[in-house]
């Protein structure tokens, strides 16, 4: 597995930052028995700067967690799985430190358990797994909760029905 990690707001070194990807993110690829040859960038930055990268390529305003940028399109079909990688490089991942901070403490969750969580969600969007519908959303927080469980984090949407 080849990394391109900047870090751009050294909060993100208080988490061990670029362990904690390379954990998530090989975690990913190890469960769906893809291999790691492959490259990921990964940005660890603020929410002035994941708030101008979401305006730039989504449209959106404000900031938000996590931000995903697939290297290649996969095919899917609603429900099932997407085609496998073809390329190397498998895309970009920029997260914001404030807003996983925030979000961490709201849900009463250790900081590095909701990056874990935020990485791993993020690598499989590079892979062609999406939340778009119920059906592709069932698959992929499945996938999210096992692929966790592994790393030793608890099921991140046990609690966020009630």
């Amino acid at each position: 597995m080849i990394y391109d990690i900047l870090v751009e707001d050294a909060r993100w070194r208080d988490v061990a930052f670029e362990a904690l990807a390379k954990t998530a993110c090989e975690a990913v690829l190890v469960h769906l028995a893809l291999g790691l040859d492959f490259e990921i960038s990964l940005l660890g930055c603020d929410d002035a700067r994941i708030a101008g990268l979401n305006e730039t390529f989504l449209g959106k305003v404000g900031a938000t967690n996590v931000l995903s940028w697939p290297g290649e399109e996969h095919v899917r079909v609603p429900g099932g799985k997407p085609t496998a990688p073809t390329m190397r490089e498998l895309g970009d991942i920029a997260i914001a430190y404030e807003t996983c901070a925030r979000e961490a403490d709201e849900q009463g969750k250790e900081i590095r358990a909701h990056v874990s969580h935020l990485l791993v969600h993020a690598t499989l969007h590079l892979l062609g797994y999406d939340h778009i519908d119920d059906k592709d959303a069932v698959i992929m927080e499945g996938l999210e909760v096992e692929i966790l469980g592994k790393l030793g984090v608890s099921d991140p949407y046990k609690d966020m029905d009630g």
